[in-house]
């Protein structure tokens, strides 16, 4: 598989060079570069298999791009979409082919078995390892285990040696910055285990009150030195040592640094206590005759999120296929929740003498002062239907173009009705969109009750939710009261 990752990481690099002339990021750029060489490469295969149905399928993502952008170019926004969709993708891809090479190198850094049939135990000290091993024989079906590869154990001979060499380091390495064990004033750092050694190590002290098995040094209140023996006990699983170490304790002495921050310790304490009952403690302005200048140390956990990013990239990924057909869907209800509004404003405006024509530029005007509020895309389409009507296209054309702009049933059946009227004429018109209107009120009132019902199903696993929450509310309180009974 590593050859794939890296075959893919390859692919990226030569698509990268070639798209050095487009513009944007990275991404957008190799985005661009396979959308223009598709894009080519369409238009040289035009007459060939399967020409109709892409021609197909991009005349209908342009007819729904156009259904929810009537302003803009299909053809600018089958661009936009496709781009946006490809460096989508190939964001998505180089980051997962990224994560999947180290995953790959770290699987395959950690493996045990080597040819001939060895195991590599872990060297002593760096713990045991779990392993799956995969045994096949010719003719018996495969068994998987899960072995348990346990840590080298050291030779009696080899113990010995480590404990000479690790008694020579621990006085070392439990100064903790003091000069010596003959000269401790500050705690002392009793390590339970030293590195590149097998032994567990304990902590006995002579003088608890001075030195406690921690490491703490209590020689706040000491006048003269005290030597304290402190017994540290080596263990490797059944094997047993002790080593007795003498340190001086001697009075503290604090260095300038210590002082320093004692001082400003005090402070803070007396200013805390002199601004307990205020809303804001002031913080000390100078130490003696040096200002302090204070800063607040924050903690930056934003590295925490970069997995929620990544997941959040591919839950986008994956909303992006949806979200085209959710926005027309959503266009589809509101085109049929606002179809007896027109319907009656058209039956009123005519009811009143106005002629269609003049009820459409009615509605239009009156929509594009009251714009602000919200979009509404049956007046939108109503605004294009009298730009069109202003700008010299015959009625008939206009109101059949209304109907297949909205591309609902209900407003296809008004634009012919409309059609029909200007083409032979009738007196019954008024009539018939009264009816239309008293339908569509209806078919409002159904579709309000769907609607409806999907919410109360939507609201089913809340409530159930609630009621759980309910129900621990209640049953915890009355188990507790029956036990205490």
């Amino acid at each position: 598989m590593v050859y794939v990752y890296f075959a893919i990481l390859a692919v990226y690099l030569a698509l990268f060079l070639l798209s050095l002339k487009e513009s944007g990021n990275p991404f957008q750029k190799i985005a661009a570069h396979i959308f223009r060489k598709q894009q080519e490469r369409q238009k040289k295969t035009s007459k060939g298999r399967g020409a109709w149905k892409r021609a197909l399928y991009a005349r209908q993502l342009g007819d729904k791009l156009k259904t929810l952008e009537p302003g803009i170019a299909a053809e600018k926004q089958i661009r936009e979409h496709y781009l946006s969709l490809y460096t989508l993708l190939l964001m998505v891809v180089f980051v997962g082919d990224v994560f999947c090479l180290a995953a790959w190198s770290g699987a395959h850094s950690a493996a045990r078995l080597t040819d001939g049939g060895y195991l590599t135990r872990n060297d002593c000290g760096e713990g045991d390892v779990e392993i799956g091993l995969k045994a096949e024989i010719a003719g018996v079906q495969e068994e998987i285990f899960d072995y348990l590869l346990e840590e080298r154990r050291l030779t009696e001979e080899e113990l010995e040696k480590s404990y000479a060499e690790a008694a020579a380091l621990l006085p070392e390495a439990i100064l903790n910055g003091n000069a010596g064990l003959e000269n401790v004033r500050t705690n002392l750092h009793l390590v339970s285990a030293l590195d590149g050694y097998p032994f567990q190590i304990g902590w006995e002290s002579g003088a608890y009150s001075l030195v406690n098995t921690d490491g703490t040094v209590h020689n706040e209140e000491l006048a003269d030195g005290e030597v304290v023996t402190l017994t540290a006990l080596f263990r490797y699983e059944d094997w047993l040592r002790e080593l007795q170490i003498p340190v001086q304790v001697n009075p503290i002495i604090y260095t300038p640094q210590e002082a320093l921050r004692a001082r400003i310790e005090e402070l803070l304490r007396e200013r805390e206590e002199t601004s307990r009952s205020g809303e804001v403690m002031t913080l000390p302005e100078q130490i003696g005759t040096e200002p302090v200048i204070w800063s607040e140390i924050i903690e930056d956990s934003s590295g925490y999120f970069l997995i929620l990013v990544i997941l959040a990239a591919g839950v986008l990924y994956w909303a992006r296929g949806r979200e085209l057909d959710q926005k027309l869907e959503a266009r589809k209800r509101e085109l049929l929740l606002d179809y007896p509004e027109i319907v009656n404003k058209l039956a009123l405006y005519m009811g009143a003498g106005m002629t269609i024509r003049n009820a459409f530029l009615k509605m239009g005007e009156d929509y594009r002062k009251r714009k602000e509020e919200r979009k509404k895309y049956v007046y939108e389409e109503i605004l294009m239907t009298c730009n069109e009507l202003q700008g010299g296209r015959s009625e008939t054309e206009a109101y059949a173009n209304f109907g297949k702009r909205c591309q609902v049933q209900a407003y296809m059946k008004l634009s012919a009705l409309l059609s029909q009227n200007i083409r032979k004429g009738s007196n019954d018109l008024l009539r018939v969109l009264r009816q239309e209107a008293d339908n569509a009120f209806t078919e409002r009132k159904n579709l309000a009750k769907k609607l409806g019902e999907e919410a109360g199903t939507k609201l089913l696993l809340p409530m159930m939710m609630m009621l759980c929450v309910v129900m621990v509310i209640i049953m915890i309180p009355a188990y507790f009261s029956f036990t205490l009974n």
